[in-house]
């Protein structure tokens, strides 16, 4: 039996409508595309994204780092579509980690969205609870200035960077201590990349308490992208990795939060794969169990 909240992001899929009503919780995880700006070919505006992403089915869009965010949103609620993410890049190796006052700049655009600011954090080597102390006391500073906003923060596990895997995220935001304020991102290409444990069900099942974010793409199979043979960002559909097994694990677990597509290096005109990926998604349900809600 397909999990609630995934069936009903199918419906919303489904049926094309991909709006959500802006300033209310959402009741189910739903897609959103990032990145997928990053390599257009066609170099789209931001209108230009919401109106083709509106047009696709998605709900609405990540945005990368701090520059434009007010206009993002702005162009996103024209279309009646969400800003789910800002991604924010933290250096914990520099005496100002982050911009807060840019933070703090943005934060009225984003509360109408609901928005995450999704952190990427780096400035140690990879996995170093020597600087979770530091980690802890900027993002409880950060929780605190977001709150009135109704903007909470994901830790992004990213390859290379400090915070690199989803567990150390979980350790992360266990020490930090304010559950649906400070959470994890589990990152599917970047597990393929990054993290030795193959088990994913375990690194679900770890994260659990604190997901709040996921996202997925095409993708081969860990082993081989690993081994540095295999394409680990691919539009859905493609590759060997069958993305069932972790809409499966999310099934299993009850996560009922938002999803993305990563879209990062895929080139050519962004309409074409985005397209195809929507078309993919769709068929991650039977579609008549989607459409009876059954």
């Amino acid at each position: 039996m397909i999990r609630r909240g995934i069936r009903n992001l199918l419906i919303l899929v489904l049926t094309g409508c991909g709006q959500v009503s802006l300033g209310e919780a959402p009741e189910c995880g739903e897609l959103f595309a990032f990145c997928h700006d990053l390599q257009d070919s066609r170099k789209r505006g931001f209108a230009q994204q919401a109106g083709m992403l509106r047009e696709l089915g998605y709900a609405g869009c990540g945005h990368v780092w701090l520059n434009g965010v007010e206009e993002r949103a702005a162009t996103l609620s024209d279309a009646g579509l969400r800003l789910f993410q800002v991604y924010v890049m933290i250096d914990l190796g520099r005496p100002h980690p982050v911009n807060e006052n840019r933070i703090a700049g943005i934060l009225p655009a984003l509360k109408v969205h609901e928005t995450q600011l999704a952190l990427l954090i780096k400035g140690g080597k990879p996995s170093d609870p020597a600087l979770d102390d530091k980690a802890v006391t900027l993002l409880r500073r950060l929780s605190k200035l977001c709150a009135p906003y109704g903007v909470s923060l994901v830790l992004y596990p990213h390859t290379g960077d400090w915070l690199e895997k989803c567990s150390d995220a979980v350790r992360v935001a266990e020490k930090v201590k304010q559950p649906g304020r400070v959470g994890v991102m589990f990152n599917l290409c970047h597990w393929m990349k990054a993290d030795g444990n193959r088990d994913l069900g375990a690194v679900i099942k770890q994260a659990e308490p604190w997901l709040m974010a996921v996202s997925i793409s095409g993708s081969d199979k860990p082993e081989a992208v690993q081994a540095g043979d295999g394409n680990w960002i691919q539009p859905l559909g493609q590759g060997t990795y069958d993305l069932s097994e972790l809409m499966s694990l999310l099934d299993e677990t009850g996560y009922s939060g938002m999803i993305g597509l990563q879209c990062y290096g895929l080139g050519g005109d962004a309409a074409v794969h985005l397209e195809n990926s929507m078309r993919e998604w769709r068929l991650l349900a039977p579609r008549g169990d989607a459409v009876k809600g059954e």
